[in-house]
């Protein structure tokens, strides 16, 4: 329920960081946005929605928005690159068992194939997808996918994601409509995001079935 409230009430609680920390508002969305694109551990921090949010309040002038922009890619690209390095390094060690179902070389081969043949439109993708883009960076790691090829799609995705959310607020998250029902727009935008990775849940359940 804290989560709920505060995913549909991010805008209010922003700007009372905002407020309170001042300058050091931008370190701290920084590191949310770091750690939600760096950390496996961490997909169910606010991605999506904070990125409209942020950009909603550098519409109102509580925030700059190049400062904003720039923080917010740069958190961006750092975190889905050294996701990437986490599972380069430790891939090799976790997918060593070659009688594992799950854990052996086996997926780990498989998974440098896919990347080898869709690794760039799978990490551009994987961008607006909640979770899937916290995990897309370690598994091309752990497949191993070229750096060189990794690295200008990694910085695309970024700029993509980035660009996209925080913008829309910019330019739509203070018309009146849309800040009065600020709640609701936050669980469309979440809806709209989980929505692909359900109907392909359901849909593998429905071919199973």
């Amino acid at each position: 329920m804290e989560i709920f409230q505060l995913l549909t009430h991010l805008d209010q609680h922003l700007l009372n960081l905002a407020q309170v920390y001042g300058t050091w508002i931008y370190l701290i969305l920084f590191l949310i946005v770091f750690a939600e694109t760096g950390l496996v551990v961490a997909p169910f921090l606010p991605g999506d929605s904070l990125l409209f949010v942020t950009g909603a309040l550098a519409g109102t002038g509580a925030l700059h928005p190049g400062i904003l922009l720039g923080l917010l890619l740069a958190a961006s690209f750092l975190g889905d690159n050294t996701n990437y390095w986490i599972g380069r390094y430790f891939g090799p060690r976790i997918f060593h068992s070659k009688t594992s179902r799950l854990l052996n070389r086996q997926h780990l081969e498989l998974t440098h194939a896919f990347y080898r043949k869709h690794g760039g439109k799978a990490i551009i993708l994987a961008r607006f997808f909640p979770i899937i883009r916290t995990f897309a960076p370690f598994v091309a790691g752990v497949g191993r996918m070229d750096y060189r090829q990794f690295l200008p799609y990694s910085f695309a995705g970024g700029l993509a994601w980035v660009g996209f959310f925080v913008l829309s607020g910019y330019f739509f998250g203070n018309i009146p409509a849309v800040k009065q029902n600020l709640s609701l727009v936050m669980l469309g935008i979440i809806a709209v995001s989980l929505s692909p990775g359900l109907f392909h849940f359901l849909r593998q359940r429905l071919r199973r079935g």
